[in-house]
């Protein structure tokens, strides 16, 4: 018979009155945006002014404040296409390699003689010597200095390739060292990005790697193209400082020569520092992933002659001292110093893998971008353009909405009330979800809107075309309802199933505009089944048993 159990009832009025709650900060978009800014700012750590005790109360804090995020092209703001020019890392490797070989074949200078470098190609280091002879001795001393490559797919392969020829000695990096660099390049400068433009306050930019070298960049609510240009090419700070103290006392007293600062890892502890530092990252070479003695994934290092001299000194004398590795203000990690460094390099061992092993050493080369880059493309979105695109978008959702809800009223008299009702509640439930998952709303996002909300009252359709075939066997108003439900059921999930792949498609394989669209459109099939099958049919319940007709009208 018609009926549906209450605790079916309330989970499905739970359901509804959770996606109004959600969608309702929308509502008052520039409110609840000041309010959330007003929150972070003070976790952050800002002096809680008038003027931010005003935005952050202009929401209550009961209510929920999440928002759906607006695309690039409904807030405004910039797009950049950049290319990283990866043959620089490849030169800058190399030639950080030359004062080890260098020393490396000074130790043989009975069998080869004196040592010149030669001009070579960008990523190659050549050696002449003046006793070829001694060239053999020389391959195999230089091949002593590889390392293991730390990568899944360079297991048991060494990051450099050294030949001989006649009196030359040529050193490059091998082809699997060159694809870990790649990749590591790429995860270096997507940090980078990420890390300057985060600092920046924006909200939810879109940093992602396109193809093998490029990177794409759109950044909603900046001003221009030029702009965000320059934010990028900003130089993070890299600086390592004698440790004092930690605690987890973020109110820890320091004096003048001092500073406190938080934990990357840990954000509860705090360290206490000098305030000059020991040696800055303007100093550092490089630093790569790598296996310590025990075999286990370590950190190397690499100063320039001057930051090594500085170092050699400062870890010669504080043997046992810990000392601390600063990134943007940042403690990114505190090591203990284990024997004093000084032949210009270091590592840092924990307990790591190589995931962590790789991201730390993209942490300490994050001080700048490793290879430069080129803008192949720059775009510039003004703020009323977007607007526009708000608008047009509230047009058509309005216009779609009132055309549906015409011709379910003019069809299906009562039950198509019902089903307008029911498309509403559609809508809210999409928004709040949007809002939930922190979604981003695109204008090809809001097309998926318009389609779902013309696609949303399919299923009803065959819902109540079923109650029309079941009132003709002369069956009762209840049973018909009740086998309209039933026996629609199937066509409803397969029309549904369907579509909701064709959305996961797009998703996994689209991207930018074709992703946004993906997205509203599944979280539209997801919603319009739940308010058909459940919402729907508990208005026609409810409405039901209060009226107990003898007959209805489909």
């Amino acid at each position: 018979m018609l009926q549906i159990a209450l605790w079916k009832r309330l989970t499905i009025l739970a359901l509804c009155l959770a996606g109004l709650a959600l969608a309702l900060p929308n509502a008052f978009y520039s409110r609840v945006e000041r309010h959330n800014d007003a929150v972070l700012a003070v976790e952050r750590g800002a002096v809680e002014t008038p003027e931010l005790a005003a935005d952050r109360a202009a929401w209550p804090d009961w209510l929920p404040a999440s928002l759906m995020n607006l695309g690039l092209d409904l807030r405004g703001g910039a797009h950049l296409l950049a290319e990283v020019q990866l043959g620089d890392v490849y030169e800058s490797r190399i030639d950080g390699y030359w004062p080890e070989v260098r020393d490396a074949l000074r130790g043989l200078r009975d069998e080869v003689g004196t040592i010149r470098r030669q001009d070579s190609a960008p990523g190659t280091l050549q050696v002449r010597i003046s006793r070829p002879g001694g060239l053999q001795a020389a391959v195999d001393a230089v091949r002593d200095l590889a390392q293991p490559i730390v990568s899944l797919g360079g297991v048991g392969q060494d990051d450099i390739e050294v030949t001989g020829s006649g009196d030359t000695l040529t050193l490059r990096l091998s082809e699997t060292e060159r694809a870990a660099t790649d990749n590591r390049t790429m995860e270096q400068s997507l940090e980078i990005i990420r890390r300057r433009v985060d600092e920046a306050g924006t909200r939810e930019p879109t940093i992602q790697r396109q193809g093998e070298d490029r990177i794409l960049i759109q950044v909603p609510g900046i001003g221009s193209a030029q702009e965000l240009k320059a934010l990028i090419g900003t130089t993070a700070r890299l600086t390592f400082h004698p440790v004092v103290a930690r605690g987890t006392d973020p109110q820890a007293r320091v004096d003048g020569s001092q500073i406190l600062l938080r934990g990357l890892e840990d954000p509860n502890e705090y360290y206490t520092l000098e305030r000059t530092p020991v040696v800055s990252g303007d100093d550092l070479v490089d630093s790569q992933p790598a296996f310590d003695q025990n075999g286990q994934p370590a950190v190397t290092f690499r100063f320039n002659p001057a930051g090594a001299r500085a170092f050699g000194v400062y870890t010669a004398e504080n043997v046992g001292a810990p000392f601390a590795i600063v990134l943007d203000e940042e403690v990114v990690t505190a090591p203990r110093i284990n024997e004093a460094i000084t032949g210009g390099s270091g590592q840092i061992t924990g307990n790591f893998g190589v995931e962590e092993a790789n991201r730390l050493s993209i942490l300490l080369r994050a001080g700048a971008l490793p290879a430069e880059m080129t803008f192949l493309e720059e775009r510039t979105i003004g703020p009323q353009l977007g607007q526009d695109s708000i608008d047009a978008g509230k047009v058509a959702s309005i216009v779609a909405m009132v055309a549906v809800v015409v011709v379910m009223v003019a069809s299906y008299g009562l039950f198509g009330v019902f089903a307008t009702v029911a498309l509403g509640v559609n809508v809210m439930l999409i928004f709040g979800i949007l809002s939930l998952i922190g979604g981003t709303l695109t204008l090809p996002g809001i097309a998926g809107i318009v389609l779902t909300i013309g696609m949303a009252v399919d299923a009803n359709v065959l819902v109540f075309e079923r109650i029309r075939e079941e009132l003709k066997t002369a069956r009762g108003p209840a049973r018909a309802i009740d086998l309209g439900y039933e026996r629609a059921l199937s066509a409803i999930v397969d029309a549904n199933i369907t579509t909701f792949i064709i959305a996961v498609i797009l998703f996994l394989l689209g991207s930018g505009p074709v992703r946004g669209f993906a997205v509203t459109l599944g979280i539209g099939i997801l919603t319009s089944v739940f308010t058909a099958i459940f919402v729907t049919r508990l208005l026609i319940v409810m409405w039901f048993e209060r009226r107990r007709p003898k007959q209805i009208e489909v």
